[in-house]
């Protein structure tokens, strides 16, 4: 009797491998992340949440190439970051990797549309004009590509920072709480974006966040805590995320810790 081949699973965008991140010697020791293993499918959307200090930050700086391995393994798609030096993981960051802050880092003086090729302008790469369109089509400000950032909305500016971020073709795009500064009207059109991305971009986008909220719009929430993943919840909603959180707090309360 033969049977079916079981569905390939999604590919990893990034990876990590037995991660440890320490900061300090002596006394002033901390070890951001303890032998995290994590894999962040590839055309999904994955959001990283957790108490102040556990690590969530420092996980996403490291499978973006911004920092560095204590010891363990860190993969952006098929490249290992950890074996890469300082120029090739600046190739790496300007080539695969897209960046969305809460600070949207826009050059006032130039156009939105400027703004969005403007990491292509400074590499001398040509962008692939239907692949511009199609981006610019999907985060709707064609009418405002010739304004400056200071004609543009909070939510509009982060749409644009998002753009610039999708423009190169990615291998991922890490968010660092991307809404941080943003009202909640604003905070939804662009977590909206994001989520389009993925859906009609087929990117992959890996968000930091403390809002279960914009959490909700990912397809999978991973959960660190004191520097290792404690657990993770598929499709999640905003109510089972915010539950998930009163369980750090309620543990922080009981070991008088900040987590």
């Amino acid at each position: 009797m033969t049977t079916s081949p079981s569905p390939a699973a999604p590919s990893a965008a990034a990876r990590a491998e037995r991660l440890t991140k320490v900061y300090g010697e002596g006394e002033t020791r901390v070890v951001a992340l303890d032998e995290v293993s994590v894999d962040l499918a590839s055309g999904a959307f994955t959001a990283i949440m957790g108490p102040s200090g556990s690590g969530k930050s420092t996980l996403m700086h490291c499978l973006a190439g911004l920092d560095s391995a204590t010891s363990g393994r860190v993969f952006l798609g098929e490249t290992d970051l950890t074996t890469l030096d300082d120029n090739a993981l600046t190739r790496l960051r300007r080539d695969q990797v897209g960046f969305v802050f809460q600070a949207f880092n826009l050059l006032p003086t130039l156009t939105a549309l400027e703004n969005i090729t403007l990491p292509m302008d400074i590499a001398g790469r040509t962008p692939d004009r239907e692949w511009l369109d199609h981006v610019i089509d999907t985060i709707g400000l064609r009418d405002r590509l010739r304004h400056r950032p200071n004609e543009l909305s909070g939510g509009q500016q982060q749409r644009v920072a998002v753009a610039r971020a999708l423009a190169s073709r990615p291998v991922a795009i890490f968010a660092d709480e991307p809404t941080g500064n943003l009202d909640s009207h604003s905070g939804a059109e662009v977590l909206g974006f994001l989520r389009d991305s993925v859906d009609r971009l087929s990117q992959t986008v890996v968000m930091v966040t403390h809002d279960p909220n914009a959490a909700s719009y990912a397809d999978r929430v991973v959960f660190l805590g004191d520097g290792q993943v404690v657990d993770e919840i598929a499709d999640p909603s905003s109510e089972r995320v915010l539950e998930r959180m009163k369980r750090f707090d309620g543990s922080r309360g009981q070991h008088g810790q900040e987590g």
